[in-house]
């Protein structure tokens, strides 16, 4: 059998689900969740409403935005993730007779300033449709957190009166997130074959949401122009939104402990004939540090090196099975076009503890790894945040973070 061509690479990869990175596990038909009581169609987006216990109309409004991915918001994914756990928190709102209304977008990867819109409107609707006074409860998971945020304090720099009197964020990152740059290099060198990870590494949220990022697989991680330009908007608008109380959640410990991934380490490794020189490394701090080796299909092998960055992949924080999906998605391909891949390491940090509770900027190792529980609470723009009692995946919902939030919605 004669080897594969780059055209039956591409139409094998393209015929498969898409590689793209998500905290959620890709459902290919996700779960039904019931009949929301009430669906709104909104500039952008979609949000369901479920009433809370006794209720027949919205009365007590705790609205929840999605976060980031590729494409449209699913209800049954985020439904499922939501209450298809260990701890339901959906239901656990609803018997304390709240309305659960979720927020979702009819493109996730879009610009977070373009969501805010979406968040906004489903804001004012749910004000104009409630029955009573009861203040508003907003924010949201990962992106969502951000989305919410900027939707509240803008109407607050606007004098467009949000109704809202608690605002949260579940492992939103704050300060910034991370994708390793040997998975960006990645994505990026795949491009010709199959463009749909690249082209999410790229959209505008991610972009906005990476605290470092590289457009192509041989550039220069920095801050992308993009991301510049959402905290100017962020500056602009007064940062946060001053009337709610603010809290959130991360999925890091505040131990300054971090995840077990050392840096430097091997996290995958191409194995087939059309991979078989592909090397991706943990990251490391140090100059010209080699994050990648890529050679897909051609007999060359390219390298990637960074510099002065940090050793983030092992830090505390909500973490992201980045090089698992990666290497799932190619081992799923037919084994004749040689994709075959191991990973030693599935997981990396993703949304740093320091940037979830929005304490520490996330360029040094010294403040990655400091310890949050010694810190003033001061120093943070939150006025409460709890921290997980272990390092654990990006949003993951537990009791222990549930129900902290929960008790503190009045």
């Amino acid at each position: 059998m004669s080897e594969p061509t780059p055209a039956q690479i591409a139409d094998e990869l393209k015929s498969k689900r898409p590689i793209v990175l998500s905290a959620r596990p890709a459902l290919a038909e996700p779960a039904a969740a019931p009949d929301a009581d009430e669906e709104w169609p909104l500039p952008g987006g979609t949000a369901w409403v479920y009433y809370g216990k006794g209720h027949k109309q919205l009365v007590k409004p705790f609205i929840t935005a999605d976060g980031f991915n590729s494409g449209p918001s699913k209800l049954g994914e985020l439904w499922e993730y939501l209450e298809g756990g260990a701890y339901r928190f959906i239901s656990r709102l609803r018997e304390r007779g709240y309305d659960v209304i979720i927020v979702g977008f009819d493109e996730r990867s879009a610009s977070i300033l373009d969501n805010s819109r979406v968040a906004r409107e489903a804001i004012m609707r749910a004000i104009a449709q409630r029955t009573g006074d009861a203040p508003l409860k907003v924010g949201g998971f990962s992106m969502g957190g951000l989305v919410t945020r900027h939707a509240l304090a803008k109407m607050e720099s606007e004098q467009i009166d949000h109704q809202t009197d608690l605002y949260f964020s579940y492992d939103s990152p704050h300060r910034g997130a991370w994708i390793p740059i040997a998975l960006q290099a990645f994505a990026h060198y795949i491009r010709d074959l199959d463009s749909r990870f690249s082209d999410q590494i790229n959209s505008p949220a991610a972009q906005q949401l990476l605290w470092r990022h590289i457009p192509e697989w041989d550039s220069t991680p920095e801050q992308s122009q993009q991301r510049t330009a959402f905290l100017q908007e962020m500056e602009r608008i007064g940062e946060w939104p001053m009337r709610p109380r603010k809290i959130a959640v991360a999925n890091g410990v505040g131990t300054g402990a971090g995840n077990g991934i050392n840096p430097s380490d091997l996290a995958v490794e191409g194995k087939g004939l059309s991979v078989s020189g592909t090397k991706l490394y943990t990251q490391a701090s140090g100059s010209k540090e080699l994050v990648a080796k890529l050679r897909v299909v051609t007999l060359k092998t390219n390298e990637v090196r960074t510099s002065e960055l940090p050793a983030i992949d092992g830090a505390p924080g909500g973490t992201l099975e980045g090089f698992g999906i990666l290497a799932d998605g190619l081992n799923e391909l037919d084994p004749w076009l040689g994709f075959k891949t191991d990973v030693p390491i599935r997981s990396h940090c993703f949304v740093p503890a320091v940037s979830a509770v929005d304490i520490r900027d996330v360029a040094t190792d010294q403040d990655l790894y400091a310890p949050i529980d010694d810190m003033s609470p001061g120093d943070s723009r939150l006025d409460d945040f709890k921290l997980a009692s272990q390092n654990e995946g990006h949003t993951l919902v537990t009791e222990e973070l549930c129900s902290w939030i929960i008790e503190r919605l009045g």
